[in-house]
């Protein structure tokens, strides 16, 4: 019986292909690859269109002058103190608010890791995170001011009850220092959501082969909880300073005037009527930024890359 099976299916491997050709289905499986790529089409001309092309002006212009001629000045200007200090300035305001929110969002997750994720608790928190993370822009700065601004409702609250003048010493909500508060304000609830699938991809298992080791918990985190997010947290971390360092609307309605951080200073001079001839000169300053951003994002996803291993 085994011998007539396997005769005939040497014989049905030999046998010449139908005349009729592959099957309908064989025919489905080959076209289907080629169309699923359709699918990518309006992604991929948002991507041209939205990230691309502004990208290749914004590049672009910085080596021309208004009239088109080419020019190596637009370039030397990054070199200039003022511009220097102002990338400074980003990078100190994004990096502090960066460390405030990754500690402060890992001690929030940390929390969620005890609540049943199907509880209203928890579900509250995520959806609370997923607004709360993209509310910024003019609506955020209108909320500060509203709430601690010169006349805000805590501030006069403050000053009439307590004789307590938050401002006593200037105006600093709408100075740099005041950027740090709105800023912290929406990277605590980006960090939830970044990092809150790492914390809970941790397993079980590890917590209770570490006990029967004989293990406590601070060892559990010292040898393993921490060392395997450690990854994750640094990714979340260069994220979180890549969404500080480019943010702009929430700066610009807070300080309305100067340009103490670099998109503030590409805004002044696209719009300055002081600083005639160097239009242009924000496409040197976009360019060093997006060198920035790109170098950031770049280990980001070396860093997720090696923390991936571990959420599977």
């Amino acid at each position: 019986m085994t011998t007539l099976t396997a005769t005939g299916a040497d014989a049905a491997a030999s046998a010449p292909p139908s005349p009729a050709g592959p099957s309908p289905h064989a025919r489905a499986r080959r076209s289907a690859p080629t169309l699923a790529w359709l699918g990518l089409v309006p992604f991929a001309a948002y991507i041209v269109l939205f990230l691309a092309v502004p990208t290749i002006l914004a590049i672009g212009s910085g080596f021309f002058t208004k009239d088109g001629s080419f020019t190596w000045a637009n370039m030397s200007a990054l070199a200039d103190p003022v511009v220097l200090n102002t990338f400074a300035n980003s990078a100190g305001l994004s990096l502090l608010t960066a460390v405030v929110g990754a500690l402060a969002g890992a001690l929030v997750c940390y929390a969620l890791l005890g609540m049943d994720p199907e509880a209203r608790t928890r579900s509250a928190v995520d959806a609370a995170a997923g607004v709360l993370a993209q509310f910024g822009g003019v609506m955020l700065a209108f909320a500060f001011i509203a709430t601690i601004g010169i006349q805000g409702v805590v501030t006069v609250f403050l000053k009439n009850s307590f004789g307590v003048d938050i401002f006593e010493n200037g105006t600093w909500l709408y100075e740099l220092p005041g950027l740090i508060l709105p800023y912290i304000y929406f990277q605590i609830p980006l960090m939830v959501i970044t990092f809150m699938p790492a914390l809970a991809a941790l397993k079980p298992q590890w917590a209770e082969a570490n006990l029967t080791l004989g293990g406590t918990r601070a060892s559990f985190w010292l040898r393993i909880g921490i060392p395997v997010l450690a990854p994750s947290f640094l990714a979340s971390l260069l994220l979180l300073f890549a969404n500080a360092f480019s943010s702009y609307a929430t700066a610009a309605a807070l300080a309305s005037q100067g340009a103490q951080i670099v998109p503030l200073q590409i805004r002044t001079a696209l719009t300055s009527e002081t600083v005639l001839g160097r239009e242009n000169l924000a496409g040197a300053l976009a360019l060093g930024m997006i060198v920035i951003v790109g170098i950031v994002m770049a280990l980001y996803s070396l860093v997720q890359r090696r923390a991936a291993r571990w959420q599977s």
